[in-house]
């Protein structure tokens, strides 16, 4: 083992983390709900563009110290995009060759990305044939597997060390509902809501962990039924959530509530947001927000006041040529304008 190349290794990804603020949260004024505070915490503006610039250097730091990433060692990921954008930009600091395991209807501009930072694409069909492809490279190229959906939850300090959920909790200290009531997040690994749900019991809050779940994703029907076995014919068409199968990286027991959005609801809420923000965001934050929505509804119906944390999870701008192209939603997601009325229901 190199232990010098290592130590180099983790101190370059250690300052650049040094070198990073913390995102920023965004508090989304809404009328419709007295009392009620929704917030986003903008993961988009991390160097690679999205929440898995987290994981990734969580999953670099976990490879290096288990002495699976030596100088030289190709890096292989199993991943629809973003996962992989941010591990191509860690192994590029590290000066190390990356694959990306990835469906062939993988966003054009995440493909873009990956080959930007040094990175180059194996595509596969569907997206059940990522995993086992990802570990026959690995084993041809002698290089080491990621497993962000193994890893995600272990390589991950829960407690604390201004993972995500510290980060929000901090941030809501001078907020008229400092403690949320709800924080909603989506699962593609399930890494970041065992996470959050850890921390949150660690802590001791009164915080409710509500995981939204797109159409084609098995992570519900397991939170109710714990049968690990659930394999979905297709996968989600909203990009880095949702799985064909149950995920390691999924705890189950941290999770209060899911709930099932349709595609369709998803894309309607991503297009009104941007109505809101005045820039666009991909689907997988039009899932959160469309679950944070029910929330305030329900709270308001109830009488309660309160705060709701959902993510923003990446820019729109890598999905040009899919969400926000009327044409493709037509033929891929379906009509949305039930959605957006829906919407505009909630928000009378």
């Amino acid at each position: 083992m190199n232990n010098a190349w290592t130590k180099y290794a983790i101190s370059e990804i250690n300052a650049d983390a040094q070198r990073s603020a913390d995102t920023h949260l965004i508090r989304l004024p809404l009328p419709a709900f007295p009392g009620i505070y929704i917030y986003l915490k903008d993961e988009s503006t991390h160097p690679t563009g999205s929440l898995k610039h987290r994981l990734a250097r969580s999953l670099f730091l976990y490879g290096l110290c288990n002495g699976w990433i030596q100088e030289g060692t190709p890096i292989i990921e199993a991943s629809s995009g973003s996962t992989a954008v941010s591990e191509a930009w860690f192994a590029r600091l590290l000066g190390l060759p990356f694959i990306a395991v990835m469906p062939a209807c993988t966003a054009k501009r995440k493909i873009e990305q990956i080959a930007f930072y040094g990175g180059r694409c194996h595509f596969v069909e569907s997206a059940c044939e990522i995993y086992a492809a990802s570990e026959t490279l690995a084993q041809e190229l002698h290089g080491h597997y990621m497993d962000q959906f193994t890893y995600a939850e272990r390589a991950t300090d829960w407690r604390g060390n201004n993972n995500i959920a510290d980060s929000i909790y901090r941030q809501m200290r001078h907020e008229p509902h400092p403690i949320p009531t709800h924080i909603v997040m989506s699962a593609g690994t399930g890494g970041t809501s065992a996470t959050i749900g850890r921390y949150i019991r660690y802590q001791g809050y009164d915080t409710q962990l509500t995981v939204v779940d797109p159409q084609n994703s098995v992570f519900l029907d397991y939170w109710q039924q714990r049968d690990a076995s659930l394999r979905s014919p297709v996968g989600s068409k909203i990009e880095g959530i949702g799985r064909p199968r149950v995920e390691p990286s999924f705890i189950p027991d941290v999770v209060d509530e899911m709930l099932r959005v349709l595609d369709a609801a998803s894309v309607a809420t991503a297009h009104w947001l941007e109505s809101q923000l005045g820039r666009k965001v991909g689907a997988s934050t039009g899932t959160n927000m469309w679950g944070a929505l029910q929330l305030a509804a329900r709270m308001r119906d109830e009488g309660r006041t309160g705060s709701i944390v959902t993510l923003l999870c990446d820019s729109g701008e890598r999905y040009l040529d899919t969400y926000y192209n009327p044409a493709w939603v037509k033929a891929s997601i379906g009509d949305t304008a039930p959605w957006t009325a829906e919407i505009a229901r909630l928000l009378r």
